[in-house]
């Protein structure tokens, strides 16, 4: 399968998905006008395409609005079910060091789907690094 790859927007984050290498990144800002049309077909390739037996999550958001946070739970859904087929699923969520809300957020992923997430503080001057 081809990778998804989403340039970012000022209301949509950049997404590299990339099912052959096992690869999920996301980071940026989330408030489309339409939450579940974004993320779907994102979802759908998280769900049915990965073909590694490892997959490396990284998050690296700097806002997201409560429709997105529904999307991004359910992603985050597709990613516990990865790990209970057998995969050796990495989370790693990134948080601005200013920002306790975004570090609750993934807190809260982590607990209510009993996935362990690394966290991973970045300074503002980090912000927009692409290496996430």
């Amino acid at each position: 399968m081809e990778p998804i790859k989403i340039q970012p927007t000022r209301n949509t984050p950049a997404v590299l998905l990339d099912p052959n290498r096992g690869i999920f990144k996301m980071y940026g800002r989330s408030s489309p006008e339409n939450s579940i049309q974004f993320y779907e077909p994102i979802r759908d390739a998280l769900a049915n395409k990965m073909a590694t037996p490892k997959v490396d999550i990284r998050i690296k958001m700097e806002y997201f609005n409560t429709s997105s946070s529904k999307c991004i739970y359910d992603l985050m859904k597709e990613v516990k079910a990865l790990e209970m087929k057998g995969k050796e699923v990495i989370v790693r969520w990134y948080y601005d060091e200013d920002d306790e809300d975004m570090l609750e957020a993934g807190e809260d992923y982590s607990d209510l789907l009993d996935i362990p997430f690394k966290f991973i503080e970045y300074h503002p001057k980090d912000k927009y690094e692409k290496s996430a």
